[in-house]
């Protein structure tokens, strides 16, 4: 195996478990020409995330109007070594009753009613650049 497809294997595997093991972060669209954040929660298979909104929300509108957006996942605030993701991903508006099922969880009660309510969509967001950071500082490892 090349150092190079060894390294990129090695930085998949780091980013893979920060997706597995932080699931609250925070979305970035752009809304009215600026940047807006706010957190969600996502899910992931393999590296393309998915978090669950109601279609009636603004981060849907900024959506349509410009898909890119940035994704940050990881530091908990516990201590500035903890590792981190920022991720530039493609979002497409995802209305598929299979998917919407294999990512609902309990925890979206609070703003959606059930996996059938016609409001509930995904958002699936396939990365175009990830950066990995091992800590605070720290140079970033592309993948």
């Amino acid at each position: 195996m090349k150092k190079g497809i060894k390294h990129m294997s090695d930085v998949k595997q780091k980013v893979l478990s920060i997706l597995d093991n932080y699931k609250v972060g925070t979305l970035a669209t752009i809304q009215n020409n600026k940047p807006y954040s706010r957190f969600m929660m996502f899910s992931h298979d393999d590296l393309v995330l998915y978090t669950a909104t109601n279609k009636n929300t603004h981060k849907v509108d900024d959506i349509q109007s410009n898909p890119y957006v940035h994704i940050l996942l990881g530091y908990d605030g516990q201590g500035w070594n903890d590792p981190y993701v920022e991720i530039e991903a493609k979002a497409l508006i995802e209305d598929n009753k299979e998917l919407k099922e294999t990512f609902w969880n309990d925890h979206l009660k609070e703003w959606i009613n059930s996996p059938d309510d016609p409001n509930y969509v995904l958002l699936q967001l396939t990365p175009e650049n990830i950066r990995y950071f091992e800590k605070a500082g720290s140079e970033p490892e592309e993948l």
